[in-house]
């Protein structure tokens, strides 16, 4: 007789019946595409591209509702740490060495998947020339393979994420939220757009999603002369890339927190929710992580930051041109950053640790600096470098090494969320607004919590939230993208998302036995 009882639970399961099914299913249609890589010639592509991306998607979904369906709801994280691919074992690093080999040769040598810039695609990019020149009416490109096919992983394994935690409604409205957004601003408007473009007519590509610094590209001298040439709706977009930085963004992040962006919008963010949900404990919750995650994300900011300012001053003339002229956006962008490094050292400089104002006094000295520089040295140069080489240089290192080769190619190593924590800007910048003037927190009721670390084990991030909820604190963190799974996975109900007012947001008093704000507040004023 087989004994199940066990104070640990009982092993890994094998797969059953229908688990088996779809993943044949699935990976016939991962076949499909690597007979496509080394040019196998389908007489009829668009039947065999559908056929493949049908296959693989609903292999993954019948695998979800095979796994998940006939369980009762609830928490649904079972025997991740016995399992080779969720656990760093044999499977985990090499379903890493895949995805990574698959990142770099996307970046770097197209070619090899059959990308022809003076004739006909061949690989596996010719087999979505079909499904290309019916969105768009162009020819298929490496980017529009991985936009493809990156669509089909939100969405197939959004519905895989939404039967897991079905028990809860903040993670299937913010799933769905990712999934429209991923389908519609990220893939079909921005094909669409393409066919509005003629000879007399031209917009360039548009992630309608992506906000700076995400879009870093988006004040490039090509890009901006396309859409101030396009007329009122280039011009539309180009006011609103603008307005997105200095209005929405912080306005979002004052009533919702960074998770209206990075959990709920972000296509990066909704990757990493849905087909890196299975990875997301293997997120480092060491202190010295946390530590090299603040200097690095920060780091890369003023990278893109300097980055920018280099484009625009170049795309700026001192002619007269235009009513900004070079001399004047620098000293704009100095004054800027100047008051804004002031206003929060004098009004919120005791929410920050010593390190982080050092770090802050480096960083604006840094800048100011590179400036002060520019007008000393006379050269035309701005930071000591052309604007060219910064944005090529970021565009290699941060855009496609960190995003893409090690964010996603390494997520069965470093977890889901490597690329939101150290190198995302637009999560650096929006997570400086959450802790400094958002309403949002995650409240905790410290006499309820049971120290199972549920929690703090499936924070992809790397926060230590057992730590807070058993002292009935406020949970009020830079890197916190407000996913929900932490309160999704406690079985005691004891940690809850909220927006409410400023007062009392931050409380770094331990409160041992639940949370008696009351009782704090007259402790406090005595």
């Amino acid at each position: 007789m087989e004994n199940n009882l066990s104070l640990t639970g009982d092993a890994s399961s094998s797969l059953n019946i229908p688990q088996k099914l779809a993943t044949f299913l699935g990976v016939s249609g991962l076949f499909i595409l690597a007979l496509a890589a080394f040019n196998m010639n389908f007489p009829n592509k668009a039947i065999w591209l559908y056929t493949s991306l049908a296959a693989i998607g609903i292999g993954v979904i019948w695998f979800a509702q095979a796994t998940y369906a006939n369980k009762t709801e609830g928490i649904k994280n079972d025997h991740i740490w016995f399992k080779s691919i969720t656990n760093r074992g044999v499977l985990g690093w090499i379903t890493g060495l895949i995805l990574t080999g698959f990142y770099i040769v996307l970046y770097f040598y197209p070619e090899l998947l059959g990308l022809n810039a003076e004739g006909e695609n061949t690989g596996v990019i010719s087999l979505f020339d079909p499904l290309s020149n019916l969105l768009s009416g162009n020819p298929a490109s490496q980017w529009f393979v991985y936009g493809t096919l990156y669509t089909i992983a939100i969405l197939t394994f959004g519905v895989k994420f939404i039967w897991k935690y079905r028990h809860n409604k903040y993670e299937r409205l913010r799933t769905f939220s990712v999934m429209f957004f991923q389908l519609s601003f990220a893939f079909l408007i921005p094909e669409f757009m393409q066919r509005l473009n003629s000879e007399n007519f031209s917009l360039p590509y548009y992630d309608l999603k992506n906000i700076w610094p995400l879009n870093y590209y988006n004040f490039e001298q090509y890009r901006v002369d396309s859409m101030i040439n396009a007329g009122d709706i280039g011009i539309a977009m180009l006011i609103f890339g603008v307005v997105s930085i200095f209005v929405i963004t912080p306005i979002l992040t004052y009533k919702y927190g960074k998770r209206w962006y990075c959990s709920w919008v972000c296509g990066c963010g909704g990757l990493a929710e849905t087909a890196g949900d299975s990875f997301r404990q293997l997120s480092d919750k060491t202190q010295s992580a946390w530590k090299i995650e603040r200097w690095v994300v920060h780091s890369v900011v003023v990278f893109v930051t300097l980055m920018t300012t280099a484009v625009i001053y170049s795309y700026l003339g001192e002619d007269g041109k235009y009513w900004l002229n070079r001399t004047s956006f620098l000293i704009g962008v100095a004054v800027l950053l100047t008051a804004v490094f002031a206003l929060v050292m004098i009004f919120k400089r005791n929410e920050f640790q010593k390190d982080a104002k050092f770090g802050a006094i480096g960083y604006l000295a840094i800048i100011l600096s590179l400036i002060g520089f520019h007008f000393l040295s006379g050269d035309g140069k701005v930071f000591l470098f052309e604007a060219e080489a910064l944005r090529s240089t970021y565009g290699v290192l941060i855009g496609a090494i960190f995003s893409g080769v090690i964010g996603t190619g390494f997520y069965p190593i470093f977890g889901n969320r490597v690329w939101c924590r150290f190198g995302c800007p637009m999560a650096a910048i929006l997570g400086f607004q959450q802790r400094l003037f958002s309403r949002f927190r995650i409240t905790t009721n410290g006499g309820q919590c049971i120290s199972c670390g549920n929690c703090s084990t499936y924070c992809e991030m790397g926060i230590d939230v057992r730590a807070y909820a058993q002292k009935g604190e406020n949970i009020v963190r830079s890197s916190c993208v407000g996913c929900g799974i932490c309160s999704a996975v406690c079985p005691r109900g004891v940690l809850k998302l909220e927006n409410d007012s400023m007062n009392g947001r931050i409380n770094a008093n331990e409160i041992l036995l639940g949370n008696d704000v009351d009782l704090m507040d007259l402790l406090n004023q005595k």
